[in-house]
């Protein structure tokens, strides 16, 4: 395990600990409590008679790194407390109060210490390691496709939204060991090698320069920096990774988030860091993070809630909440409740790539109408959410509609782009409730008359879009709305 990364970023000293197993008891251990947003050990207690000292679960490794004027203070130590108290146990708790300690945390725990260790101990921890090597041979990680059906964008700009990831398109990343770090090409949308000029200029034109090669290997540096500033300690070993996808590019159905997540949770599981160490509010804030600091790709949170709760979630970025929390209110709607919508798409969506113009400068500068636009989003989507658990669907129609005219409204056909707004005066003319998913390229409807589908499947495909029904992702775990 390396410790360069932590050791070179703060100044203080470095203590190693693991998270101790429920069945195993704290009295015959250091334990110590961290400061989750720091890292900085706030108590170290040797050998707890009760959880009165401390109830935490994480204890000390018997692995420290001390600055050189810090190695001094053991003189002192011994000096002031009596021959009882000279343990190193002792020491650490009586230093905690002198300097900074940072925790770096073993991803593994590990109970292999004292004189109690015997022959059932051993057994359990051989288990515990022939589980990982089981683990270690193959993961693949799979994030379904989400739509949008309220609030968007209002997202980035501390609005409310409602979201459904669907069966219809996933992304997927895989992960196994290897002797070298490995980031392997897709065939499909990172070619290397081709036919010929002309299926360059084809393939070039249709998938762009930009796939999904890039997402894997911004995800890994940004988790390697993320452990790093959290004191979370990587086990040595490479890998290699690859991806998959059939989500449709630039239709903003959340491909790039999908495939980020996927590559996010194949590490977790590489090298086994639990959900406490990746926070399940703030691993949304993880993904955007990697697509706007690394590759620039403008968004909002919806889309890494969405998929990282799974299901149907209903999202509220209120502002303080925000600033004092750094994630929104989610809150898991009943995915039998999902509305039955449908889904189409361009096949070439060349002008849905200035979807967001220059409305979050306004929003920014204090342009009221934008300011006004936004809130009533965030408004729609609370009518929206009891239109859902009613199943209103007539109602759930309406606001449909009215968010993509509020949404015009901001933005202007120009920003919305010609491709768009053809898809959306079709779904309109044939009776169909209709607005944007995501960032453009796409359009999702709902019917109030479910006899009408049928003619708004045949108009869109008849006009050269890819038509079908959304299948709601179902196989998520319910949460409770967090706070």
């Amino acid at each position: 395990v390396s410790t360069q990364s932590t050791w070179g970023t703060h100044s203080g000293e470095v203590a190693v600990y693991y998270e101790i197993r429920s069945d195993l008891e704290a009295q015959a251990r250091g334990m110590v409590e961290v400061d989750e947003q720091t890292k900085i050990i706030t108590k170290f207690v040797e050998k707890p008679k009760s959880n009165k000292e401390t109830s935490s679960r994480y204890a000390s490794v018997v692995f420290y790194c001390f600055q050189k004027e810090t190695v001094s203070l053991m003189k002192t130590y011994v000096r002031e407390h009596p021959t009882r108290e000279q343990s190193f146990g002792k020491f650490m708790q009586w230093l905690v109060d002198h300097t900074t300690i940072y925790g770096m945390k073993l991803p593994l725990a590990f109970s292999m210490i004292g004189n109690s260790v015997g022959l059932e101990e051993y057994l359990r921890e051989c288990e515990a390691v022939q589980k990982s090597i089981q683990l270690h041979n193959t993961v693949t990680h799979r994030v379904n496709a989400r739509v949008g059906l309220m609030g968007n964008p209002s997202d980035g700009f501390f609005g409310k939204t409602i979201a459904m990831c669907i069966d219809n398109f996933w992304a997927e990343a895989t992960i196994w060991p290897s002797e070298k770090l490995v980031l392997v090409p897709h065939p499909l949308h990172d070619p290397t090698s081709f036919g010929s000029m002309g299926d360059l200029h084809l393939i070039s034109q249709k998938e762009g320069y930009m796939g999904g090669l890039r997402l894997l290997q911004a995800t890994c540096k940004k988790f390697y920096e993320y452990c790093s500033n959290r004191g979370i300690a990587l086990p040595k070993g490479n890998f290699t990774m690859s991806y998959d996808t059939n989500i449709p590019r630039q239709v903003g159905l959340a491909g790039s988030s999908g495939i980020v997540l996927a590559a996010t949770r194949c590490l977790m599981s590489f090298y086994q860091i639990h959900e406490a160490d990746f926070n399940r509010q703030l691993l949304p804030n993880f993904v955007l993070s990697v697509e706007m600091d690394e590759l620039f790709i403008t968004g909002g949170l919806q889309d890494r809630v969405t998929q990282v709760y799974g299901g149907m979630v209903y999202m509220d970025f209120d502002q303080d909440h925000m600033k004092a929390h750094s994630h929104g209110i989610y809150e898991q709607l009943p995915i039998e409740n999902s509305p039955p919508c449908w889904l189409a798409y361009a096949v070439e969506p060349s002008d849905s790539g200035r979807i967001h113009s220059t409305v979050k400068e306004r929003w920014k500068n204090g342009d009221q109408d934008v300011i006004t636009g936004m809130q009533e989003l965030a408004n729609y989507t609370d009518q929206a959410k009891e239109a859902i658990l009613k199943k209103d669907w007539p109602t759930l129609a309406e606001l449909m509609n009215s968010n993509f005219a509020c949404r015009r409204r901001m933005f202007g056909d120009a920003a919305l782009g010609r491709l768009n707004l053809e898809m959306v005066e079709l779904a309109q003319k044939h009776g169909s409730a209709v607005k944007f998913p995501g960032s453009g390229g796409a359009v999702v409807g709902l019917c109030p008359n479910p006899d009408t589908l049928l003619d708004v499947k045949v108009a869109f495909e008849n006009a050269g879009f890819v038509f079908l029904t959304v299948q709601p992702h179902t196989r998520s775990s319910k949460v409770k709305p967090s706070r």
